[in-house]
């Protein structure tokens, strides 16, 4: 019989039953969620960066993306048959054990990107890339069930949230400095475009490691954590199923978007940016996520109602004014969209199932505008996408694991397996990019938010009628 701690109910900053206090902990969680952002989103620069450098197409290119997520795939396919025949890894090894060989992998990984710069070797990079995909895969997998069962389950997705929204933190400032370093800083006459590369990822290589050090000395509780019995009961939960596929195509949408926003809005039928310029506003995709996500926290968590409302006024409102104190460009046609998303959350009504599903239909909508019109319009439906997207990663998640009790880390390895989304759907964009140009792609990403959409509103849902949910 499988068993396990059991999992206090005490929200992150208050006191468990027994003193432990949470807020420590999971403040400890976010640095993780920071970094693995920061460093995702650097796959953006690089793919125009080695289209460029190594004359690829787009599907070639698109390739980076099929590396650093597929690897994600293997990563937690190899994790879910380990956890079937000999019982769940991360209950016998814990969380903290879990998260150290994740950033040791993803170190390795990094380090490799200096050979295949100096090699000039696309496949290499390639081959980098599958390594620091796999580390991310064993992070993903110890610190996501992490975060949710660090308090009780009713308020999952608004940790999740909080956590996801320091992961767009990186996620923002990572094309700023990423477009900095990468076309600018770092280049030279006479070098090979692959060169720019070599040092940040050098830096990346130390700072996973000095974290790995970090984590394997300091202390984290041991909630939720226990010996549990091979086997797949994770499967055995229909909700389960469909929110695998969810992940599927939430990641493999906004990938997509995000992999092709420097070169849309390089079209002259769109903005005519430059590189430099269009990283910025990938910036702006990504600050959308980190204020969606930070006023999700704030709709879906207990506070009071008046808090509440004053504290998702005043986000959008901050980030709207402080960004371009640190170079993302905001202008008022970015105003209607967060205004758009302040009145959204107020028809989700603190409901995870509800918003994802509001939220999710308002990206096709942007996404078939974008696809019929050209110029500024297109422009800032594909920006505004950032902002609809960012509860739903938190959402599809907090919706899978609710009520998986036990199985919640071998439902976690089935979730991130998903993220192979993210290394199909890019070079099938790609792929439509080639044949009949990059507007008519969104396709992809529009029918993928279309099935996020149905699982917000119904998947989440199948097989748990006999059960009391808040999520829906």
């Amino acid at each position: 019989m499988a068993t396990i701690a059991s999992t206090h109910s005490a929200a992150p900053g208050s006191s468990a039953g027994n003193g432990q206090t949470y807020r420590g902990p999971f403040a400890v969680m976010t640095v993780l969620f920071f970094m693995w952002g920061f460093m995702t989103v650097f796959n953006d620069i690089l793919i125009p960066r080695f289209k460029e450098a190594f004359t690829l197409n787009y599907f070639q290119a698109m390739l980076v993306q099929f590396a650093f997520f597929g690897a994600y795939f293997i990563g937690s396919l190899i994790y879910f048959i380990i956890s079937v025949t000999k019982g769940d890894p991360i209950a016998r090894i814990g969380y903290k054990n879990g998260v150290v060989i994740g950033l040791l992998i993803a170190s390795a990984g990094s380090a490799l990107f200096l050979p295949a710069a100096s090699l000039i070797s696309y496949p290499l990079f390639l081959v980098a890339l599958f390594i620091v995909g796999l580390g991310f895969a064993m992070l993903q997998i110890a610190a996501n069930p992490y975060v949710t069962i660090l308090g009780p389950e009713r308020t999952a997705s608004s940790r999740l949230n909080l956590a996801q929204a320091f992961n767009s933190v990186g996620t923002t400032i990572g094309p700023l400095i990423g477009g900095y370093l990468i076309f600018k800083y770092f280049v030279h006459p006479g070098d090979h475009g692959t060169d720019s590369v070599k040092i940040p990822y050098l830096a990346f290589c130390l700072v996973f490691l000095a974290l790995a050090v970090i984590f394997f000395f300091i202390k984290l509780p041991h909630v939720g954590e226990g010996k549990i019995a091979p086997g797949a009961g994770a499967l055995k939960h229909p909700h389960v199923i469909l929110g695998v596929l969810a992940i599927f195509m939430y990641v493999g949408g906004e990938v997509s978007i995000g992999s092709s926003i420097i070169n849309f809005l390089s079209q002259p039928s769109v903005a005519g940016l430059t590189a430099v310029q269009a990283s910025k506003y990938v910036a702006l995709f990504w600050g959308g996520m980190l204020i969606g996500r930070f006023m999700g926290s704030v709709e879906l968590s207990e506070m009071k109602t008046l808090n509440k409302q004053l504290l998702l006024v005043a986000l959008p409102v901050l980030g709207y004014f402080l960004y371009p104190l640190v170079g993302i460009p905001t202008e008022l046609k970015y105003v209607p969209l967060l205004v758009l998303c302040w009145v959204l959350f107020q028809f989700g009504r603190a409901l995870a199932g509800r918003t994802l599903f509001i939220f999710s239909g308002t990206i096709v909508l942007l996404l078939l505008l974008a696809m019929v019109q050209g110029g500024p319009l297109a422009m800032w439906c594909i920006i505004g996408v950032g902002l609809f997207t960012s509860i739903g990663w938190s959402n599809i998640f907090s919706l899978a694991l609710d009520g998986t009790g036990v199985y919640k880390s071998q439902v976690s390895s089935l979730l991130v397996m998903a993220i192979l989304g993210g290394a199909l759907l890019p070079p099938l964009q790609g792929r439509i990019a080639d044949l009949g140009g990059l507007r008519i792609s969104y396709i992809v990403p529009m029918i993928a938010y279309g099935y996020v959409a149905f699982y917000g509103l119904i998947g989440h849902k199948i097989g748990r009628k006999n059960q009391i949910s808040t999520a829906a």
